[in-house]
């Protein structure tokens, strides 16, 4: 039996999508709403029956919170596949060219604590960011301004699609990925000057203090504001640009195309303009 955590979120409702209608799939959300386990890692008293009869987890990282919320979340959920007999845990983690992003720690002590268990398996899916994040931080304003602080940085972003494709391949046949830890990132590094080609827009990176302020007063709680400062920061200075890494995601695609992150970015951008026009 696989179990599907965090089906809630953009990631894993892509993945329970794909999963949708196996009889050796179960979903666990926080709710614990109609055709799911209740599944809370805020409330470890849940984890046991949620665990039951569970032979591989697909753990989506919890990763909304300060480090020590979201350690202990995970270490929760570990600790609770250990004593139901879990045999296997694929986690969904982060690039391993993001250390220098704030929210790093809690995926590196997550795959640490995953190696040094004594009865799981495991596999790590170093995720890149998403291109679909770009929307976040580099969409255009009402100007049509990208000011997002990127610098002559570059993002090799990659397509939320792509990565829940590579989980649930993973997570269905985990025998053949024991032990493996997978780079996830773009082919194609992007910088603010292409997205902004891309939209018809201008590029005009703003600083990181006037982006740490806009944060700060657009009512962000508090750990997102260093978490998105590090993110600009990390971009422009080119740490998360690829160079260095060797990406397995075309492999675990079974060769075909990555999808185009910059076209992802495009149609995203584009959505969230509609739904606001309607809104209006």
């Amino acid at each position: 039996m696989l179990l599907v955590t965090g089906v809630s979120g953009a990631l894993g409702s892509l993945v329970a999508d794909r999963l949708a209608g196996r009889e050796d799939v179960v979903l666990g959300t926080r709710a614990g709403l109609p055709g799911t386990r209740r599944l809370d890692f805020d409330a470890p008293g849940t984890l046991p029956a949620a665990f039951a009869g569970v032979d591989t987890l697909l753990l989506i990282s919890a990763g909304y919170g300060e480090d020590d919320t979201v350690v202990a979340r995970h270490g929760a959920a570990l600790s609770a596949a250990e004593r139901a007999g879990v045999r296997h845990v694929v986690y969904t983690s982060l690039s391993g060219d993001g250390d220098h992003l704030t929210y790093a720690l809690a995926h590196r002590w997550t795959e640490r604590r995953l190696r040094s268990s004594a009865t799981l398996d495991w596999t790590i899916l170093r995720n890149g960011l998403y291109a679909e994040f770009l929307t976040w931080i580099a969409a255009p304003d009402a100007d049509g301004r990208i000011t997002g602080p990127l610098g002559e940085g570059r993002l090799a972003a990659v397509a939320r699609e792509d990565l829940a494709d590579v989980a649930v391949s993973v997570a269905t046949a985990p025998a053949a990925h024991r032990n493996r830890v997978y780079e996830l990132v773009g082919e194609r590094a992007l910088g603010g000057a292409d997205l902004a080609a891309a939209l018809g827009a201008t590029y005009a990176p703003g600083t990181l203090a006037d982006a740490r302020a806009a944060v700060a007063a657009s009512g962000a709680v508090p750990f997102q504001v260093p978490m998105l400062a590090s993110t600009y920061s990390a971009i422009a200075h080119g740490f998360l640009d690829g160079t260095g890494v060797e990406s397995d995601l075309r492999t675990l695609l079974d060769g075909r195309e990555p999808l185009d992150a910059l076209d992802v970015f495009v149609k995203a951008v584009r959505a969230g303009q509609a739904s606001g026009d309607a809104a209006a």
